[in-house]
């Protein structure tokens, strides 16, 4: 046992664990059967969670070095939580980098080196009395997670040292401890050797940020055991096989009694016992089989004895059965092609960083089911234990990922550069390497969720990570392996079983499929859901059915990590990088979840939800077709149910029970009412399939899948044209057009429409003017947007309206105001405006275009008018906000809201709550006064907000939005998409884009309410 540390350890790169336990399954033990059915906390542990005495220097030389030493005097220091990050606890600064390491910039340093003038040090002291229950026994001590290494000692005595900050450390407790009080002290350093492969697109935290416990064993003890539920070839026939490793003491016998999950026993059986191991053997026909459709486990106790044949020690085991391989160049579970639909996944929390709770993991599995979300890559680095029980048991696929990335070392500013590349092939790094893959297999294998073992993140390629991919298939080869940074380094191929690629191109995939691939493919990382992104994210989807080596990906991300800070006024506010004064930083690259860092869902779940829908439900005036994507259940737990609306009104609704089996498709005619559809009109089917029980994730009633179907039934409509007088006044500026109740002007001078007063209400508060631009979002940054197109913004803040023209025809006065644009002489915007004797407007806004313009991001009319008209009512596709290219998961409907639900939360604020295929839109006060926005011709895009483009483009933050006094209006013909293939120069796909050389128009009415 080494008893002497030293500093020099922290940039060894062949010291990174002294005095360390070996790594073990994560399994629960105890002493009686009882105690093992009842599911309580193991009376074996105890927690030392909670307030531990604290000090912080920011470096090596200004630590208290003898604080561990039994006479040195810590009780007047602060105290801290564990667990906990330092830096979330005021101590130090959070710091955002995505490639970059934290020091790039302050410190010249390469590999295995260190920073030593700012590396912060955490002193951390714990005062604990051994329980009565550990009293005369073995005693250990568990760190589930520490960043990045740490010192331990107890009563003075130097215990052990570890890195690697995201699989437990463990350390013998037994020599040093003793009755009565016990002082533990631990010192964590941010940066050490380990902090090189932890490069991670991550907050840069320190401090002991997981659980940490002491425990015990009994007299006999199963240290470690490994679980191999297979099946035969039939799938049919299970086998179970565990083998065993004891602690010291052998016992006389083990046996192995399985039961199912209505706790009935199914086998039971004695296991052999060798040298220094035991193995239980038991096999079962027609095993019910483990899948996320269908999460069955079956619950193993294995009961140790010890000579005298008592009873010792009881292991409770949940067991899934079921088989993963690749067949013919598809990856298949339980013979069947399997297809994921996942999500990359941060262990995050906007209070707490990494040191999430058991809370917060319940939210995040519930979500992700209630949303299709069939898989999870536990990006980039094991996530805590009991993440994996709940993916057990709730049914999740995941990609367990080691704790690796060194991607600073080799790609610099999106330029690959791997000439000091670590771990690469240095030989001297295999080791620290090896010991997170083992690390991590060793504490996962047991869970039958987990289908794949990642080598980890963006580290290049080479014969270090080569040799963790053998470890991982020699050990295991229940499961595949996976590792996407061969696609940068051919020359070691062999690494990963699958074709797994970050961020290509749809057509870049289809090139990949087309070409006689000798790997199936999955996108480990695709739709960088950066700020208001997902835009064509069908493209990815649709790819599915068409090759059958396409077997999905992984969104990028799942929650945005956002921190809560105060602003200068002490109001909390969500803070990105850069906010905590952190230098380097990536800023608001942290911000890519589907899920909002409050743990709010953002709007961009709407369109995950649908496209990943195993059922696709495909109506027509007559029925619905199923198609039924499972592969192992049908849709018995589902009711289906389907609504008929006409212009957005329910007129008839039905349910009916359906089976149609997994991998097939089934049909059903709807029962209608003899005068179905028989009014001129819009109509809309709604069809969608209920849970019919409460499960685990959702409630009796939630609906797990949609789909509708629109048609129109044409006839003979007699357009009346509002009857009534105008009186129209033509001044030396305004032009005037009065009726009965209503007064509107229009000004020559201002070029617009100037007052639209209904019953002595203005509703203009800012008269219309063309919109060319929107609030820039995250991917219009990445693809240079300002750069590329800022003309268009420079259009809509600075045009010259060149002539007004009057028509007065029967029933009916027009105004049309001609604009030009000085940023090309070629281009022309026509707004016209029709009186009608009711006070109708009916407006046309004509765009004549001109070659050699770069794309337009919006052509529309904005206008303001009076905040108190903030109450909404919606007949289009919803009910979230949507996009051209982001609106397959939209659905059409009568959707209310009000103006403030319309800026979404986006971190930095941006174009958000759009709506397409808008019919008609109400905007009212809270008395139901106010004007009514309606299509004429072809649809709308609509979008109401507090805030205009503008006031939203020149905000980082949503604290640097001015106070609300207006409601902003903007109806638009054509809006691009939002894309989000990347988010660092990815286009829009091409039919979401708005070319500046053709002509354009759109049409609508306004109306009073």
């Amino acid at each position: 046992m080494v008893t002497n540390p030293t500093i020099q350890w922290l940039s060894d790169v062949n010291v990174f664990a002294v005095n360390r336990l070996p790594a073990h399954s994560d399994h629960y033990y105890y002493e009686t059967m009882e105690e093992a059915r009842s599911g309580l906390p193991m009376r074996m542990r105890h927690s030392l969670n909670g307030n531990w005495k604290f000090n912080y220097a920011v470096n090596p030389s200004s630590r208290p070095e003898q604080f561990f030493k039994q006479d040195f005097d810590c009780s007047n220091w602060n105290n801290i939580t564990v667990p906990g990050h330092i830096q979330l606890q005021g101590y130090g600064t959070p710091q955002y980098v995505n490639t970059m390491y934290p020091w790039d910039g302050h410190n010249e340093i390469r590999p295995p080196e260190i920073p030593m003038d700012y590396n912060p040090v955490g002193s951390y002291v714990k005062i604990f009395t051994l329980p009565d229950q550990m009293k005369n026994k073995l005693v250990y001590i568990s760190f589930q997670g520490v960043e990045s290494a740490f010192y331990v000692w107890l009563n003075g005595e130097f215990v052990g040292y570890s890195e690697d900050s995201f699989t437990p450390a463990e350390f013998d407790l037994t020599p040093f401890i003793k009755d009565g009080e016990n002082k533990l002290a631990v010192e964590v350093y941010q940066f050490s050797t380990g902090s090189w492969l932890e490069d991670q697109d991550f907050w840069r935290f320190s401090g002991i940020f997981r659980d940490v416990y002491l425990y015990t064993v009994p007299e006999i003890h199963v240290q470690d055991l490994f679980v191999r539920a297979d099946l035969d070839n039939t799938f049919t026939k299970g086998t179970l096989s565990v083998d065993l490793k004891f602690l010291s003491t052998l016992p006389t016998k083990v046996v192995g009694v399985l039961y199912d999950a209505k706790n009935n026993l199914i086998a039971s059986s004695d296991g052999s016992i060798d040298e220094r191991n035991g193995h239980i053997f038991l096999s079962l026909d027609q095993p019910k089989l483990w899948s996320a459709e269908n999460p069955y486990l079956y619950k193993l106790y294995i009961q140790v004895y010890n000579d005298l044949g008592q009873l010792v020690e009881v292991v409770p085991q949940k067991v899934g059965f079921r088989r993963f391989e690749l067949v013919d160049k598809i990856m298949r579970l339980n013979g069947q092609r399997i297809v994921f639909k996942g999500v990359n996944r941060h262990e995050f929390n906007c209070r707490r960083g990494r040191a999430i709770t058991k809370e917060d993991m319940l939210w995040d599995i519930k979500t992700l089911k209630r949303h299709n979300i069939n898989a999870v890559r536990t990006s980039h680095y094991p996530n805590q234990s009991y993440w994996y029980e709940l993916c057990d048991e709730y049914g999740i696929y995941v990609i367990d990922e080691m704790n690796l990335e060194t991607h600073g070392t080799w790609q610099k500013m999106g330029v690959v550069d791997p000439a000091w590349n670590i771990p690469g092939n240095k030989r001297e790094w295999q080791n620290i390497v090896m010991d997170r893959a083992i690390s991590m297999f060793e504490r996962d294998k047991n869970h039958p969720s987990i289908l794949i073992w990642s080598c980890g993140n963006e580290s290049y390629a080479g014969e270090v990570i080569l040799n963790v991919s053998r470890y991982f298939k020699s050990v295991d080869p229940s499961r595949l392996v996976h590792y996407e940074g061969v696609f940068h380094n051919r020359d070691y191929n062999e690494i990963s079983d699958m074709e797994s690629r970050m961020y290509a191109k749809p057509a870049e995939i289809e090139e990949y499929l087309t070409e006689n691939p000798e790997k199936p493919y999955i996108s480990c990382e695709y739709m960088h859901a950066m700020g208001n992104s997902l835009g064509g994210m069908y493209k990815y989807t649709d790819l599915e059915k068409k090759y059958p080596m396409y077997q999905g990906g992984f969104i990028w991300d799942y929650i945005d990590q956002a921190l809560i800070k105060k602003d200068r006024y002490g109001k909390e506010f969500l803070a990105y990088g850069g906010d905590f004064g952190d230098r380097p930083t990536d800023y608001g690259f942290c911000t890519n979840g589907i899920v909002y860092a409050n743990r709010e869902l953002s709007p961009k779940m709407q369109e995950v939800k649908y496209l990943y829908q195993n059922l696709k439900l495909i109506p027509d005036k007559n029925g619905v077709t199923i198609i039924n994507d499972n592969l192992f259940t049908d849709t018995s737990d589902y009711e289906l149910e389907y609504i008929l609306y006409l212009e957005g009104k329910e007129l008839y609704r039905n349910q009916l029970d359906v089976v149609v089996a997994p991998l097939s498709e089934g049909r059903v005619e709807f029962e209608w009412p003899i005068d179905f559809a028989s009014a001129v009109g819009e109509y809309c089917i709604h069809v969608s399939f209920k849970l019919k029980e409460n499960t685990l994730w959702a409630e009796a009633g939630y609906e797990i899948a949609f789909g509708q179907y629109v048609f129109k039934v044409e006839g003979l409509v007699e357009e009346v044209l509002p009857e009534g007088d105008l009186r129209i006044v033509h001044g030396d500026v305004n032009i005037g057009v009065h009726g009965r109740d209503f007064s509107i002007l229009f000004s020559k001078q201002v070029g617009s429409l100037i007052s639209l007063n209904y019953a002595g209400k203005e509703m203009i508060s800012y008269p219309p003017a063309p919109l060319f631009w929107r609030a820039t979002t995250d991917n219009d940054r990445g693809f240079s947007q300002g750069f590329r197109s800022g003309v268009w913004l420079v259009a809509s803040l600075a045009r010259k309206c060149v002539g007004v023209e009057v028509q007065e025809d029967k029933g009916f006065v027009t105004i049309i105001f001609t604009y030009k644009f000085s940023i090309h002489e070629g281009i022309e915007v026509k707004v016209s405006y029709s009186v009608y004797p009711d006070g109708s407007l009916r407006v046309k806004s004509m765009y004549h275009g001109a070659e050699n313009l770069p794309q337009m991001p919006i052509f529309a009319l904005t206008f303001k008018v009076p905040a108190d008209y903030d109450q909404l009512e919606w007949y289009a596709l919803g009910p979230d906000e949507n996009y051209s290219d982001r609106n397959k998961g939209a659905r059409l409907g009568i959707f209310k809201n009000q103006v403030s639900d319309q800026l979404s939360g986006y971190i930095k604020p941006q174009e958000s709550g759009n709506r397409t295929g808008v019919r008609r839109l109400s905007l009212t006060n809270k008395e139901g006064q106010g004007i009514r926005i309606t299509s004429i011709r072809e649809p709308l895009e609509c979008n109401v907000s507090p805030y205009t483009a503008f006031e939203l483009e020149n905000a980082n933050h949503h604290f640097e939005l001015p106070n609300i006094h207006y409601t902003v209006v903007t109806v638009a013909g054509k809006q691009m998409g939002v894309g989000g293939d990347d988010s660092w120069g990815a286009p829009v796909h091409d039919e979401y884009l708005i070319k500046a050389d053709q002509n354009m128009e759109f049409e609508f009415m306004i109306q009073r309410t």
